[in-house]
């Protein structure tokens, strides 16, 4: 679209310029015949060329010419170009003169004889007809006039058409391989978009065709290698992570073994809470890590459905949640992950807030889970940085108030993955919500 706005001003401009040639050559068509009879009838006047026979010296009015010794009143319409435009053609071939008066009018031209001789020839009705006539009058010395006239073309210059054609023709020899070359550079060009974005929401995407312009082919070249480094880095992650959570899985289940032979009633139950607490940890540190590279397939889940279930979970174990009443709000996810972030973000309300309420609802085409609570809120300047990892709004690291710090981290991986969003804001009457934002 850029090049052809950019060819139509082009081909503006230069019609322009040729518009005012064509005028200028016009201009000089429609008074040349005018100033040359003046000039011819000055030649034949004895009186203006003294010393030079003239047959028709005497005459004072010619075949095209006619000569006075005062001011002619011509009617019709002034030309001012003409005029400006006589006067130069005087200067050009030096004859100086006075005064020039250039008027244009139309007047109904009789049938000529031959006319008449081809019409009863042929048949054809010949008729009277209307013609433009321009009258030159010349003051060429003072006192002494000469007028002439000429016939001019009334009929309009045609150079829309042209233009059009012209305009067309060069559409055709520019713009015809210009789009050929531009869907050659665009089809790989939007494979390799949608790879990329495939990539960046999923973390893995087939290899982008190696084809198009040398320039096309290069980038998708170090794109694919691109591609091929970090999914070998992240599979050796997950593999990393497989391999560290069951060798640290191991050891773990060997000191609740051993804790069972600690005498202390006391004693072994907070060492069962500590490996409980060191697993947990373990898990969502895990969990994190492979935060978009889930194995789990999305599906169609009713969502209210879902977080019925989570919250019955939490109130057979005695929790203070409800839950409000709700449409059904079906949307494609992984419910697994879903459950976890529910859970996580009710698991804050009842630690931080005492209370959890849950409700899920539809606006502006998405599906909002929303977990409020009762407790004293977030500032809104610590609002992001609690989504960062092993972040806690309390900051002694005492288990007893809280995690590691990973639960939002956690939570707002699992939104990234769904194309969707973890909001905070504090409730004007007290405590947090935390929102999960969903496209229906």
């Amino acid at each position: 679209m850029l090049v052809a706005v950019a060819l139509f001003v082009a081909q503006a401009i230069n019609f322009a310029l040729l518009l005012r040639e064509r005028n200028r050559v016009d201009l000089t068509a429609r008074t040349a015949p005018a100033v040359y009879r003046v000039i011819n009838a000055l030649d034949t006047r004895a009186d203006r060329w003294p010393g030079r026979v003239n047959p028709r010296a005497g005459e004072e009015r010619g075949r095209n010419a006619e000569f006075s010794t005062s001011r002619p009143l011509l009617e019709g319409k002034p030309r001012p170009d003409v005029k400006a435009r006589a006067e130069g053609m005087f200067d050009d071939i030096g004859l100086t003169v006075h005064s020039v008066i250039a008027v244009e009018d139309s007047r109904v031209m009789p049938v000529r004889r031959w006319e008449q001789i081809r019409s009863r020839a042929t048949g054809e009705i010949m008729r009277d007809r209307r013609v433009g006539r321009l009258r030159l009058a010349v003051e060429y010395e003072p006192g002494k006039w000469v007028t002439t006239e000429a016939r001019v073309n009334d009929r309009p210059q045609r150079f829309g058409g042209w233009l059009i054609g012209q305009t067309l023709v060069l559409y055709v020899i520019v713009l015809l391989p210009l789009l050929w070359i531009g869907r050659r550079m665009a089809r790989p060009m939007k494979q390799l978009t949608a790879s990329a974005q495939q990539f960046a929401s999923t973390g893995a995407a087939s290899p982008v065709d190696e084809s198009g312009p040398g320039d096309v082919r290069d980038l998708t070249m170090a794109f694919n290698a691109m591609r091929a480094r970090i999914i070998a880095m992240l599979d050796e992650k997950d593999r990393m992570l497989g391999a560290i959570g069951h060798d640290l899985r191991t050891p773990l289940a060997s000191l609740r073994v051993r804790t069972e032979s600690v005498e202390d009633d006391g004693e072994r139950a907070r060492m069962s809470e500590t490996i409980d607490e060191m697993n947990r940890m373990l898990e969502d540190i895990l969990s994190l890590a492979r935060a978009g590279r889930s194995t789990e397939n999305a599906q169609k889940v009713d969502l209210a459905s879902l977080a019925d279930a989570v919250v019955e979970d939490f109130i057979e174990l005695g929790s203070p949640v409800d839950l409000a009443d709700s449409d059904r709000a079906v949307a494609f996810v992984r419910p697994q992950q879903i459950r976890r972030a529910l859970r996580n973000l009710i698991e804050n309300a009842i630690v931080y807030g005492d209370r959890a309420h849950v409700s899920v609802e539809r606006q502006d085409g998405m599906i909002h889970i929303a977990v409020a609570d009762e407790g004293p809120g977030i500032a809104q300047d610590r609002m992001a940085e609690m989504l960062e990892p092993f972040t806690r709004l309390e900051g002694s690291r005492n288990r007893e108030t809280g995690g590691a710090g990973l639960g939002l981290a956690l939570v707002r991986a699992i939104m990234a993955e769904h194309q969707g969003e973890l909001r905070l804001e504090n409730r004007p009457e007290g405590g947090l919500k935390a929102s999960l934002i969903l496209p229906a």
